[in-house]
């Protein structure tokens, strides 16, 4: 189970990587192997700015749809666009190609609330 140690993680399985005032999100590697083959990711927010724990989209596999939870309160600035025709990047590579979604940070100390990869690893029992 791959679980990078510079990311930051949420107990809803998203991930999360920032660069100044821009997070990059998407779901982990133990996310998508518990869903299985990704088919679809919705995302009809962007240019919206949303608080944490709202919901910013869906990802639907074979067997389930699950939402996606913003782990960070901003505007969403940029979805993956790549995933319309590849979804299953998500599966393949979920920390490069399969990233979701870019959002401008409106509050930068919600970081702190993210797990670490330890906390994560914990929370996963791996």
């Amino acid at each position: 189970m791959n679980i990078p140690s510079e990311l930051k993680y949420t107990k809803d399985h998203e991930w999360v990587s920032v660069e100044g005032d821009i997070a990059t999100i998407g779901i982990t590697d133990f996310a998508q192997s518990e869903l299985g083959d990704i088919v679809y990711v919705e995302v009809e927010t962007v240019d919206e700015t949303l608080e944490a724990d709202e919901v910013f989209g869906t990802v639907e596999a074979v067997k389930t749809v699950s939402d996606l939870f913003l782990p960070l309160s901003g505007e969403i600035i940029e979805f993956n666009e790549a995933l319309e025709d590849e979804p299953e990047s998500v599966n393949s590579d979920p920390y490069g190609d399969g990233w979701m979604i870019k959002v401008k940070c409106s509050d930068l100390s919600e970081v702190d609330n993210l797990m670490s990869a330890d906390d994560y690893k914990a929370l996963i029992g791996a």
